[in-house]
This record gives structure tokens, C-alpha cells and sequence, in this order.
């Protein structure tokens, strides 16, 4: 969580307050202390912008910006995505 979390650029304790619990709670989660509620995990995902597969899935080295990026590959034409695609393919 803490990868997600310093992605998006906040502090435990900053999380921890915007999640309505007290300034240590995700410290406390991250360090194996506690664990949270099925209810609280999914206010966590829905504070990282992630959907709990993203949250598990340790293939993803940015969830968020994979995220950002598929947002942004929705706008594009038919052709722009085949010229992308024979790009991604070079990088392999």
C-alpha cells in the first residue's frame, strides 16, 4: 500500500486523517500492526483510485498511471492506437 500511497503523493498520516481514522492507522496497516476492515479496505482502494484487483496485483509497477494511461489510450483513433501498438511491440 505504501507504493500506491506515496504514488499519489500523500503521507500515512494525511491518509490516514482523510480516511476519518486517527493519524497513525495507516502507518499501523502498513507496518503489519492491523489490519482494516473489508469495509475500510475498500475506502483505502477508492482513496488510491484503484479497484482492489489493482491493490493485489503485484505485475503492476504503477497501477495508477496504467490507470491514467488507459484513460487516455480511450480518446485516441483507431489508427493512432495501431501505430502505438507497433511501438509497444518494438520495446519488448
Amino acid at each position: 500500500m505504501s507504493q500506491l500511497r506515496q504514488a499519489k503523493g500523500v503521507s500515512a498520516r494525511d491518509m490516514s486523517l482523510s480516511l476519518g481514522q486517527s493519524a497513525g492507522y495507516i502507518n499501523n496497516i502498513e507496518n503489519g500492526v492491523n489490519l482494516p476492515s473489508m469495509a475500510m479496505f475498500f475506502y483505502i482502494c477508492d482513496y488510491l483510485e484503484v479497484t482492489p484487483e489493482e491493490f493485489f496485483s503485484v505485475e503492476l509497477a504503477d497501477p495508477m498511471r496504467l490507470k491514467r494511461l488507459n484513460q487516455s489510450l480511450r480518446r485516441l483513433t483507431g489508427h493512432q492506437l495501431e501505430l502505438l501498438e507497433l511501438l509497444v511491440q518494438e520495446m519488448k
